[in-house]
């Protein structure tokens, strides 16, 4: 099984790594990522980037910006360049497609990702450090791999579900954007309430206690991740895609 799920990871990458013209995906694409949000953003912001909870915050959403760009091409984009009978057709057992095709995703989100939070801890190092190595407090490290990594599944076993059912890469990435703005809606809220509404929830978070949040939270989107997990191998049925 190991062995089958590492044969398609293997050759998810190669696919990905060949890609051409696309801000996500290629080497191109992912060194002008690594360049913007592993070296840029941080300078901007300086050493407080790494000294801050809201980092955590930040670098939650990033997974699902990356996955956005490989997930929708799972299934869908075997569909359009018609080599998804040929996949199906292989020996390999249907959990071990859809377990490669999930964790090529979450390697690739979560695996970039995690590059660019080191190379702005080396880049604010190298310009503002005077001598001094930067990095950030361990509980708000570690608290970034987790986020990243739950956020990173998330995202990747929905869009594989997703890519599933759709007949195009163009409509996956359609229905995967609209449940990314759905998800976000009370982010993009917060904005336009009124005056007395900001000042509730400023006080509210002025009482918070945002390690127990926190891990309410993970516990939340890890049984998120277990469900999606779930319900993906129920919905992934070999002999259902082929007659699609």
């Amino acid at each position: 099984m190991l062995r089958d799920v590492t044969s398609v990871l293997w050759k998810e990458f190669k696919e990905l790594l060949g890609q051409k013209g696309r801000f996500k995906g290629g080497k191109t694409g992912m060194i002008i990522f690594l360049a913007v949000f592993g070296i840029l953003m941080p300078l901007q912001n300086g050493p407080a980037w790494i000294s801050s909870p809201f980092a955590m915050l930040y670098w939650a959403w990033i997974p699902i910006l990356l996955a956005s760009g490989v997930v929708a091409d799972a299934f869908a984009g075997e569909r359009e360049r018609h080599t998804l009978e040929t996949l199906l057709a292989s020996r390999l057992p249907d959990r071990a497609i859809l377990a490669g095709k999930i964790g090529a995703a979450v390697l690739y989100g979560w695996g970039l990702t995690m590059i660019c939070v080191l190379a702005g801890a080396v880049a604010l190092t190298v310009v503002h450090g005077h001598g001094k190595i930067l990095f950030f407090p361990w509980p708000i490290f570690a608290g970034i791999v987790g986020a990243t990594l739950l956020v990173a599944l998330f995202g990747s076993a929905l869009g594989v579900m997703i890519s599933l059912r759709a007949p195009t890469v163009r409509q996956a990435q359609q229905v995967f954007s609209v449940a990314f703005l759905i998800l976000f809606v009370p982010l993009f809220a917060l904005p336009m309430l009124p005056p007395s509404a900001k000042t509730w929830l400023a006080g509210l978070a002025g009482k918070a206690d945002f390690k127990t949040i926190g891990l309410a939270a993970a516990g939340g989107l890890a049984a998120a991740d277990v469900l999606l997990l779930v319900i993906a191998d129920r919905r992934f049925r070999r002999d259902r895609l082929i007659l699609d």
